[in-house]
């Protein structure tokens, strides 16, 4: 019962995040069940995965339905993305937990690297940014695709893919930074076309872990459940917190998480 109590609380907190910093926020997920659970990688993976499924199908719905989702942008990098997922478990096989739980402390510290730059960005009015690749035409509302955009959205995906099946991630701290540069689209429909490209990648990416790995559902079902719940409940006043608040604020928390994780490693 401690187990399921912790585990649900898990849940609360990475919804919470998940509410206010969209696609990406997920990636805690990982190092939270590993260090309170004291599960490996592997055995955290797949249950991370669970509920990052979970949450961007719901989110998927949604976003087509409000009219929010690139499509056609999604399946190009889920194509790609569910390609290469399968080659990150396979992986997953040949490295040590160790290696696995480094390589995902320095993914974390890229990650709030990132966010902690782009909350400086978002404050820098930028009037002679060029035209993007994946530009948007305004007479039609499709983005034109060029090569390099198609170029950039396989990478993107291919990405994803290898580290969702590798980290058991979602992929969107990924896909988001990369739409962003590459796109003139609204950061909504960004998040909405990232989360339909987790759960492509996602369900490939679980299911190659069914194969290989022992899934705790109990634990899998709570996480997942929690952290959907705690999301739906989350969005209706995460609006009211500035962004730059928000990034920063997952910015400081994702590296104290990497730090810890190095720590742990070294120390035991």
């Amino acid at each position: 019962m401690d187990i399921i109590l912790i585990t649900a609380s898990l849940g609360l907190f990475v919804g919470l995040v998940l509410a206010f910093t969209g696609a990406g926020g997920s990636i805690l997920a990982i190092p939270l069940l590993a260090f309170f659970l004291n599960l490996s990688m592997t055995e955290a993976a797949p249950i991370a995965l669970f509920s990052v499924l979970l949450t961007s199908i719901v989110a998927t719905v949604h976003g087509f339905y409000i009219g929010i989702l690139r499509y056609r942008a999604a399946m190009v990098i889920g194509l790609f993305g569910m390609l290469l997922a399968p080659v990150g478990v396979w992986l997953t096989k040949y490295l040590s937990n160790q290696l696995l739980s480094m390589f995902f402390a320095f993914v974390l510290i890229y990650v709030a690297t990132t966010m902690w730059l782009q909350s400086i960005e978002a404050s820098q009015v930028n009037l002679s940014k060029p035209l993007p690749a994946c530009a948007l035409n305004p007479a039609t509302s499709k983005l034109f695709w060029t090569a390099p955009c198609a170029k950039s959205l396989v990478a993107t995906g291919g990405v994803a893919g290898f580290l969702s099946g590798l980290l058991g991630v979602g992929g969107g701290f990924v896909i988001v930074p990369t739409l962003t540069k590459v796109t003139n689209l609204e950061m909504k429909s960004i998040i909405a076309t990232s989360l339909a490209v987790t759960a492509l990648v996602s369900t490939v990416s679980l299911v190659v872990y069914a194969k290989h790995y022992v899934i705790n559902m109990e634990i899998a079902i709570t996480f997942a459940v929690t952290t959907l719940v705690s999301m739906l409940v989350s969005k209706t006043f995460s609006h009211r917190v500035p962004n730059k608040i928000i990034q920063r604020s997952f910015a400081i928390f994702a590296y104290l998480m990497a730090i810890a994780m190095i720590i742990k490693l070294v120390m035991f």
